[in-house]
C-alpha cells in the first residue's frame, strides 16, 4: 500500500465522486494520511480539499510539479510583505496563548504558596535577563525532523494560503519561521510580564506605571516612611503598607507628598502600629510597665487626630516641649503628614504588601 506524506505533492488519477469540479491530473499537496483507513487529506490547488478514500476506489499519484506562485499571498513583494505580517500575527498570538496556559502553572490558582513572591521573582528575572528564568519561558520550536511539515501547516492557518509555502524559496521558508519564532517569543515574554504585574501586585491590578522612577512632581505616587522597610522571604525588600499620595516636593533628597484624608488616617493607625509594637518589644525585654509610655514616646512620635486636625507629638522624641505639630488639610482636603521632617520615599508598589488610597490608572497616572 503506497504512503503519502504531509507536504507531498500529488495529482488526482481518478474519483468517483460525482459532486467535485476536479478532474483528472489536478493537483494538490498531502495534509495528511490517515494509514489505519487509508484515507488521504489533500489540499487542492484549486481550492477543494476533498480527501481520497483510496480503499473506495480513489487514486492518485505522486506529482513532481509545484504550485504555481501567482494568484496566492505570496505572488507579489506586496503580497510577501502581508504574509509576513500575518505570520508575525499568528506567532503573537500563539505566543501570548503559550503564556496564559504557562502562567497557571506557574503563578495562577494551581500553584501552592505564594503565587505573588514567585510573580516578584519572575518580573525580577526577566528584567535582569536572567537565563534561569527566560528558559523557563515557553519557546517556539519545530518539531524536530519534520521542520519542513511545521512550517507548512503554520503557513497556512496563518496566511490561508495552503499551497503557497511549497512554491515559496529556502530563504524565503526560513524568513516566514524567523518571523513567526521572534514574534512567538516576544508576546511569550511580554505576556508573563503583564500576568505577574497583576499576580505580584497588591491590588490585583498592574501598578508598573506607578514605579517610583516614573514619580514626578505633581504626579501620583506610592510612599512609604525608610523605617517601614523589611526584608521579605527571599531576600528582597518589602514594605507592609505602603500610602498614594501626589508628590508635591522634595527635601533633603526625601519625598514630600499630600494625601487625601482616609490615607492620612490609615498613615495614623500605622504609626500607631509601629508603636504597639515597639511597647510589646519592650515588654518582652522586661521593661516595667509604669515605664512604657515614655520609651515608647521617646523613640517614635505620636499621630492622632483632634477633628480635622492633625496632631503629631514629638516633644520626648525631641527633647523639646514645644514639639507639637498641627497639620491642617488644604484648600482640596489633602494632608502633608511630616513633610519636611520624616524620611518619606517613594517606593515600588510592587514591594508593597498592602497600598491605602485610590491608584490612578496608566493613563492618569
Amino acid at each position: 500500500m503506497p504512503s503519502y506524506e504531509a507536504g507531498q505533492r500529488v495529482a488526482l488519477v481518478h474519483t468517483d465522486d460525482p459532486y467535485t469540479l476536479l478532474r483528472p491530473g489536478d493537483t494538490g499537496t498531502v495534509r495528511r494520511h490517515d494509514q489505519r483507513q487509508n484515507l488521504v487529506e489533500v489540499i487542492w490547488d484549486s481550492g477543494s480539499t476533498l480527501a481520497m478514500c483510496l480503499d473506495a476506489g480513489d487514486r492518485i499519484a505522486p506529482a513532481t510539479t509545484t504550485p504555481p506562485r501567482t494568484g496566492g499571498v505570496v505572488g507579489e513583494a506586496t503580497g510577501w510583505a502581508a504574509a509576513l505580517q500575518r505570520m508575525r500575527a499568528a506567532g503573537a498570538e500563539a505566543g501570548r496563548t503559550a503564556a496564559e496556559w504557562w502562567a497557571q502553572d506557574s503563578i495562577g490558582a494551581r500553584v501552592g504558596g505564594d503565587s505573588r513572591l514567585a510573580a516578584r521573582r519572575i518580573l525580577v528575572g526577566i528584567d535582569d535577563g536572567d537565563p534561569a528564568v527566560l528558559d523557563a519561558l515557553p519557546r517556539f520550536s519545530s518539531v524536530g525532523e519534520r521542520v519542513d511539515v511545521a512550517g507548512w501547516e503554520l503557513f497556512a492557518a496563518a496566511t490561508g494560503d495552503s499551497a503557497g509555502w511549497f512554491g515559496l524559496r529556502i530563504p524565503q521558508r526560513d524568513e516566514a519561521m524567523a518571523v513567526y519564532r521572534d514574534a512567538y517569543d516576544t508576546a511569550v515574554t511580554d505576556r508573563v510580564a503583564e500576568l505577574c504585574h497583576l499576580a505580584a501586585s497588591p491590588t490585583g491590578t498592574d501598578v508598573s506605571h506607578l514605579h517610583p522612577d516614573r514619580v514626578r512632581i505633581g504626579g501620583v505616587g506610592v510612599f512609604a516612611g525608610d523605617w517601614a522597610r523589611t526584608t521579605g522571604p527571599d531576600g528582597d525588600d518589602r514594605v507592609e503598607v505602603g500610602f498614594v499620595g501626589t508628590l508635591i516636593d522634595y527635601w533633603n533628597g526625601w519625598a514630600v507628598f499630600s494625601c487625601t484624608r482616609d490615607v492620612a488616617e490609615a498613615i495614623v493607625a500605622d504609626q500607631q502600629r509601629h508603636r504597639d509594637r515597639y511597647r510589646d518589644r519592650l515588654r518582652e525585654q522586661g521593661v516595667p510597665a509604669g515605664d512604657l509610655d515614655r520609651q515608647v514616646d521617646e523613640a517614635l512620635a505620636g499621630l492622632s487626630f483632634d477633628g480635622d486636625v492633625l496632631v503629631a507629638d514629638q516633644r520626648a522624641l525631641s527633647g523639646d516641649p514645644d514639639a507639637i505639630d498641627c497639620i491642617t488639610a488644604d484648600g482640596d482636603g489633602r494632608y502633608v503628614v511630616m513633610g519636611r521632617s520624616w524620611c518619606w520615599e517613594a517606593v515600588d508598589p510592587y514591594v508593597c504588601d498592602r497600598i491605602v488610597g485610590d491608584l490612578p490608572d496608566t493613563d492618569n497616572a
